[in-house]
């Protein structure tokens, strides 16, 4: 492969996978309905309104689903794929295609659950020692509350140690490890 080939791998990479966390991380935002108006979220509402504004006029959301948002983020990852894989000299079947992407987009779930529960614990670490509210801390709460939440009822406090973040950590790699194994 030419450096060029890989330099415009790198930026379809980059930049697609940017912009489909930013849509993800609304479509998690709107369901977990975090703080619209944290400066991040609205952040994240900046960059995904102009699409999604013209989407929501032909696709209704499906209960407190925004299926436009859905529609988006498998559209963005059919693009990525087949944008680099042409740049590759090659184009992939339209359903091993549509596959791979629903597994791609799975997959990011995941890493935004796992990613965003070990920087909450992290955060809570030092945001103990300093005090303070965080725009950040706030977005992470919301979004890891529907995971963390019902594994606290079962999980009870070990001295002033919250093992559920560790517990919703094993889920999320098993779960991981059957995406990867299903529609691997």
């Amino acid at each position: 492969m030419n450096a060029g080939t890989q330099i415009g791998l790198l930026l379809i990479n980059t930049l697609f996978s940017f912009y489909i966390v930013v849509v993800m991380l609304r479509l998690l935002f709107a369901l977990v309905h975090a703080d619209f108006y944290n400066p991040i979220s609205q952040f994240v509402v900046t960059l995904t309104n102009p699409p999604l504004r013209l989407l929501r006029r032909a696709i209704p959301p499906i209960g407190r689903v925004d299926s436009a948002s859905i529609l988006l983020l498998v559209v963005l990852q059919l693009a990525e794929i087949y944008l680099a894989s042409a740049l590759q000299g090659f184009v992939p079947p339209p359903l091993p295609a549509f596959i791979v992407s629903i597994r791609e987009l799975l997959i990011l779930l995941i890493y935004i659950y796992i990613g965003a529960i070990i920087i909450q614990a992290l955060m809570s670490w030092v945001a103990a020692a300093g005090g303070g509210y965080n725009p950040v801390m706030g977005l992470l709460d919301s979004l890891t509350r529907p995971i963390l939440a019902p594994i606290r009822r079962v999980v009870p406090l070990i001295g002033m140690i919250d093992l559920s973040p560790l517990v919703a950590l094993l889920a999320l790699n098993v779960a991981l490890i059957l995406v990867h194994s299903v529609l691997g």
